[in-house]
């Protein structure tokens, strides 16, 4: 008996819901494949919405107010936002530039537009004129969907695209309120099969420019299932996840990985980020699950999270390696493990710490089910206990990227030897738990020792002066380098030669002699858009001082007495 596209899919699902805390099982699972016509939100979404009264999406403005909208509910605004999009003419394989926050909008359109066949680019608010016009030649795109208070940005930019804004007007733009004024039928399926292109997503561009990534109706709505399994959803969960719209952890966390399980979707609408409002909105919406960047974890742990669990039973970390010392602080107050979880823009969750697994603290886990997860040796290019997490390619992962769009030298050298190759570095221990050491570009020698920031930064962190600390290597006539620290200081601390000898003299105890912080500065850490830190902007810095062209405020470990 052959089985359809949506029976093939529920089967892998539920398999992973029934392996959630049996590693053997796990580890059986294979990708389900494709052969015809596959679309996620018909062949996924639509059956298992339609009459559906469940919450599908919580979306908390900055006032409280609370935006709801059933499986069902979404199912056929969804019909009605395709039909309305074919209408002003998108067809299959047009790619739409999504510009909008966390808004109901974002998810009707994301399904509306998938339903079309055609290709979702999600794009951060944060943008400029500049940057939309580069995107929007390199992606190709045909049309936009932006929301009122942005729609200026493209006033300026190239003729012939399609605009729709949302929440307002804007001259000579579509308003997308007008999809619902008449009702459609169930949308009909486009025909797309997994390979055809579905998202187009930049990167952050902590090291370089942004790269185009390319995925298809495979990579992320079916990678997405080792995401799902990652957190540990399960039908009927609440699911909160800090992440901004136009990144792809949003679609990881905030789209696939919850309606893959059939978990609500909560979505914070906010204008500045509140620890305290967080942490009254886990307890309000009954929260099951959740997810946050270490820099949001660290600013919880300012707040007293005693007594504030709630309904939680997973907490998940993801983005950046999160400090030992942040896993501590939330595991004496809530009694859970902060599980870590590694992948990329290019890849759905790949390693990570499962439920139930024994967690070791700083590590971000293991390999997840289909995943071929090696470590390779940047200088033999062997497999290794220490080296680059790569994924292995003689069968390739379902829940990879097609490529880099426009950019054939670094598919090439992304793809060498058979690998695909993340350029972050690791270590695995005898029990195979993997550790992140750091990217390619911030690993750096001081005395011919390798020196791994967040080896040191993890320590820098239990410190109750430092809430963030980058290291980065600072020129030295001795060693060539030397590890030097910026520090953004908690409240109630102030910069200066005093807290600045205790930081040092706490580093100096606590880590090993070729480690040794020898300097410190407080400074705002420079960020991408989406949040990580650029500390190939640390790493300039430390350069143009050498040249005179910047004077830094510092403090070096020779001022230590004794």
């Amino acid at each position: 008996m052959t089985l359809t596209a949506t029976e093939r899919y529920r089967a892998a699902r539920d398999e992973l819901l029934a392996a959630r805390t049996d590693p053997d099982r796990a580890a059986a699972f294979t990708w389900p494949r494709f052969e015809g016509p596959f679309n996620w939100a018909i062949d996924w979404f639509d059956p298992m919405a339609r009459g559906n009264d469940t919450p599908a999406l919580i979306v908390v403005d900055d006032d409280g107010t609370h935006h709801q909208r059933t499986f069902d509910e979404l199912a056929r605004r969804s019909d009605q936002v395709a039909a309305w999009l074919a209408s002003r003419g998108v067809r299959r394989g047009d790619a739409v530039l999504l510009m909008l926050g966390n808004q109901v909008e974002l998810w009707e359109a994301m399904l509306g537009i998938m339903k079309l066949g055609g290709v979702i680019a999600p794009t951060t608010t944060a943008l400029g004129a500049g940057d939309l016009a580069d995107r929007i030649e390199r992606a190709e795109i045909r049309h936009v969907i932006v929301g009122a208070s942005d729609a200026e940005k493209f006033d300026d930019l190239p003729e012939g695209l399609g605009r729709i804004v949302v929440g307002g007007q804007h001259a000579g733009w579509a308003a997308y309120g007008d999809a619902f004024l008449a009702e459609a039928e169930p949308a009909r399926h486009p025909e797309t099969v997994a390979d055809d292109r579905l998202l187009l997503y930049f990167t952050s561009g902590t090291t370089s420019k942004p790269k185009l990534v390319e995925h298809t109706h495979a990579s992320y709505p079916v990678g997405h299932l080792s995401t799902m399994y990652w957190l540990g959803l399960q039908p009927g969960d609440v699911h909160l996840a800090i992440s901004s719209p136009g990144w792809a952890k949003h679609a990881w966390s905030l789209f696939f990985a919850p309606w893959i399980a059939g978990a609500t979707v909560l979505a914070l609408n906010y204008s500045r980020f509140s620890a305290e409002r967080l942490l009254d909105e886990l307890e309000r919406d009954r929260v099951t699950t959740f997810c946050a960047p270490p820099t949001v974890w660290r600013m919880l742990i300012q707040a007293d999270l005693t007594g504030r669990r709630g309904a939680l039973r997973e907490v998940v970390s993801a983005g950046e390696p999160l400090n030992p010392e942040v896993i501590a602080t939330v595991q004496r107050a809530w009694g859970l493990d902060i599980r870590d979880g590694y992948g990329q823009t290019e890849m759905t969750a790949v390693v990570a710490n499962t439920p139930g697994a024994q967690l070791v603290p700083g590590s971000m886990g293991r390999p997840l089910p289909g995943c071929p997860v090696v470590l390779i040796d940047p200088v033999t290019g062997e497999p290794a206990d220490e080296g680059e997490i790569c994924l292995d390619l003689s069968v390739r992962p379902l829940n990879l990227m097609t490529g880099y769009v426009g950019d054939p030298e670094r598919n090439d050298e992304s793809t060498a030897n058979g690998l695909f190759h993340t350029g972050d570095v690791a270590r695995r221990d005898d029990l195979g738990t993997i550790t992140y050491i750091g990217r390619t570009d911030d690993v750096f020698k001081s005395s011919d020792y390798k020196i791994s920031p967040f080896e040191l930064e993890s320590v820098l962190i239990e410190h109750p002066a430092v809430v963030e600390a980058a290291v980065v290597p600072a020129p030295d006539d001795l060693r060539l380098a030397v590890p030097k620290a910026y520090v953004v200081l908690a409240a109630g601390f102030e910069a200066g030669e005093e807290v600045a000898i205790d930081i040092l003299r706490y580093a100096r105890e606590k880590l090993a002699p070729f480690q040794r912080l020898r300097r410190v500065e407080f400074l705002e850490l420079p960020k991408t858009i989406s949040g990580k830190i650029r500390r190939v902007e640390l790493r300039q810095r430390e350069e143009a001082a050498v040249r005179g062209e910047v004077t830094p405020v510092e403090w070096r470990d020779d001022t230590l007495r004794g």
